[in-house]
């Protein structure tokens, strides 16, 4: 959106009688399901939307008083669900499992087992807990899977390598403490299954997330006696490690580590300094290439601030690459791409092979490896002299054995064509390292009217639709991705998704057309997967000040979904997502008379302001497509930063770009522009030449735009 960081098995069973007219639900969605319901259904749905309400501000006497109205409307299981989740910590077991059979099969059904199994995994009533997870559908959830795992530890305590394995990976995982994996982890340590070290490595985690509750639950397990030293070092890291002198003990020495993890957040210099000076020899090897690394990846997010060479400085220091994380071997292997006017590609290859196996699967680790194979790979073997056959008796022909790829070309070429494909960025670059253009593939074959009424009729989506439709988004959307992904194991076929996916194209519901058609393995089907509404209206705006359509529709499915009424939660607004302080200025700017706030909800205004603000900012960064992204995304004034330095491939720059939501989001539009050219145009495209290069201003070429917001 515009300047987003302002502030920075399945259980068979009839369905209860409630959903015997469901096949005529459809009949009751709009067809377009972005506006309001008819009229004649509002008193009825003004009780669900009511119930919401009431939910949300844990009003459980009003839930209760509307309940009996929501009775035998299509969305009753909602309502059920809010009145009961409201309340579930007092109700009885049997009460839960009479909703359970009332609701079998549907999103709410699971959504309130996932509840209670937490609920029962809190109070440790293990038995039932045991009793209930089979029944989970959804399985998404880290929490409920620790305890899962507990349970089967409890039931069976033998070292279980892959129960470990499961356990510490839902653990790391989890950005917060939670009670689920704080207590299978507790116990795995106590049994001697993982070992006190996975404890101390969940600490870092938290500490380098700046998550100091789940550092301080994770010290708790191994070293309870140190918590008060956690506390302090995240009050005051420089203070703490100015009062210790003496790491004498494997605790001590973590609380050391942990000290200058939090330190190099804040102060790099800081924490490489005291490392360097005092703490450097009190620490094992493990312990100080952790810490290296750490601030190596401090120092590597300081695009156009700090040199990749200081990035790389701090990681040269790292003796082992195995003692890093992914994370910190991914902004090494970026400083790497940025260490001059030319890769450092060894350390590139160095840095990716380093990583974990699905990690160095990604695709953007895959085509880093890949370049990395290439630029580093011998000369190809010239052909060999050619030699003169007989092939019968008689007659002679002379035949060349050609070049000779070496091995590393060939390995590089062979993982190019792994994931080579229009799916994404790196993807498509890839195509394009193969000789191959960005084009429309060929349509899957034409959905069977059997396929398509599948969809119509199935509840979950009908529900969801409907949902959507009165102006519940993200319970709709909740329950549309579970009927989609979860209901069933695997989720839905490719067919099925694209019935889905039409479904919803059908209701004008984009953004679960787009998410669903995405979600497809071996079938693409770009009309749903890049969806052009408002097409006059874009591609005329876009014409009248020089502005790639394909651009703006590459932005607009990126920030909205095309969802008109769409609202971030620091207030931008529409299909474009403007923030309304920049669209005073834009409007300003283009001289839109009148301009009031509740304009941005207007399609055609809102069009109007997000493309002249994106026009303002492509001329202000030097019609640099991917700074222009960055801009819209994050403010102006970050990517006029990040420019700074040696001028760069500007595929190197978006993948050193800080925010991990601002490089996903540059990545995103660019992918998604350069498909809508291929759709608009109906001629073979190029990323590549859409991303060309960053650099410096050319100081003797005036800002255009200094006062861009």
């Amino acid at each position: 959106m515009l300047y987003k960081f302002l502030n920075g098995p399945v259980r068979a069973a009839a369905l209860p009688p409630i959903f015997s007219a469901i096949a005529c639900l459809t009949l009751l969605v709009p067809a377009t399901a972005q506006t309001a319901i008819p009229a004649s259904a509002s008193a009825a749905d003004n009780v669900i939307v009511e119930m919401n309400k009431a939910f949300k501000r844990g009003d459980k006497a009003r839930m209760a008083q509307l309940l009996p109205q929501a009775r035998g409307h299509a969305l009753e299981p909602w309502a059920a669900y809010w009145e009961l989740k409201a309340r579930l910590g007092e109700a009885s077991a049997q009460e839960v499992q009479d909703f359970f059979g009332r609701y079998a099969g549907t999103y709410q059904e699971d959504r309130l087992r996932n509840d209670w199994l937490l609920l029962l995994g809190q109070r440790r009533d293990w038995a039932g807990f045991a009793a209930e997870y089979p029944n989970y559908r959804m399985n998404d959830d880290k929490e409920v899977r620790c305890y899962a795992l507990l349970v089967e530890n409890l039931r069976n305590p033998v070292a279980d390598a892959r129960l470990a394995d499961e356990v510490k990976k839902n653990w790391y995982a989890q950005r917060e403490a939670d009670d689920g994996c704080n207590a299978a982890a507790e116990r795995l340590v106590n049994t001697k299954i993982l070992t006190p070290q996975d404890a101390w490595v969940k600490a870092r985690l938290a500490t380098e997330a700046n998550r100091p509750r789940a550092a301080t639950a994770a010290v708790q397990i191994v070293a309870p006696d140190a918590v008060g030293m956690v506390n302090d070092l995240n009050a005051s890291p420089i203070k703490f490690l100015a009062g210790k002198h003496l790491a004498i003990s494997k605790a001590r020495r973590e609380i050391i580590t942990l000290a200058l993890i939090k330190l190099a957040i804040s102060d790099t210099e800081g924490a490489a300094f005291q490392l360097e000076n005092k703490w450097g020899m009190q620490l094992n090897t493990e312990e100080r290439n952790w810490v290296w690394g750490a601030i190596g990846r401090q120092a590597a997010t300081r695009l156009g601030t700090v040199p990749a060479g200081d990035a790389l400085q701090y990681f040269a220091k790292v003796t082992k690459d195995s003692d890093l994380t992914d994370d910190m071997l991914a902004w090494k292997a970026r400083s790497a791409l940025r260490a001059g006017t030319q890769p450092n590609w060894p350390l590139v290859l160095a840095a990716v092979n380093a990583m974990s196996e699905e990690t160095r699967k990604e695709p953007t680790w895959s085509y880093w490896k890949a370049r990395a194979l290439l630029a580093t790979a011998p000369p190809d073997a010239a052909p060999k002299t050619p030699v003169v056959v007989a092939t019968t008796p008689g007659v002679t022909q002379t035949i060349s054995t050609g070049i000779t790829i070496s091995p590393q070309r060939a390995e590089a070429l062979a993982l190019m064509q792994s994931f080579a494909s229009v799916r994404g960025f790196y993807e498509q670059l890839a195509l394009e390292e193969l000789g191959q253009k960005i084009t429309v593939p060929a349509r899957p074959a034409a959905l069977a009217p059997e396929e398509k009424e599948a969809a119509r009729l199935n509840p979950g989506l009908n529900r969801a639709a409907y949902a959507i439709a009165i102006g519940l988004r993200p319970e709709g959307t909740r329950e549309w991705n579970y009927t989609t992904n979860l209901h069933k194991r695997g989720g839905m076929s490719d067919r099925e998704l694209l019935a889905a996916a039409q479904f919803a194209c059908d209701r004008q519901i984009w953004d679960r057309c787009i998410n669903t058609s995405e979600r497809t393995k071996g079938e693409i089907d770009f009309e749903q997967r890049f969806p052009m509404p408002f097409r006059e209206t874009v591609t005329k705006r876009g014409q009248s000040i020089n502005l790639d359509p394909a651009y703006v529709y590459g932005l607009i499915r990126q920030e909205s979904r095309f969802i008109m009424d769409a609202r971030s939660g620091v207030g931008a607004s529409g299909l474009m997502q403007v923030m309304p302080a920049t669209a005073r200025w834009t409007a300003k700017k283009i001289g839109l008379e009148g301009f009031t706030q509740d304009q941005l909800n207007d399609r055609d205004t809102n069009i109007a302001i997000g493309t002249a603000y994106l026009k303002l900012a492509l001329d202000d960064l030097n019609g640099s497509m991917p700074m222009a992204a960055a801009a819209y995304n994050a403010g102006p004034g970050r990517p006029r930063t990040w420019r700074n330095g040696p001028v760069l491939d500007a595929a190197i720059w978006a993948e050193n770009v800080p925010f991990s939501e601002t490089r996903d989001y540059v990545k995103k539009v660019l992918s998604n522009t350069t498909n809508y050219a291929a759709i608009l145009t109906g001629q073979p495209q190029s990323l590549k030449a859409r991303l060309g290069t960053v650099g410096p201003r050319d100081a003797a070429q005036p800002e255009p735009y200094k006062d861009l917001p």
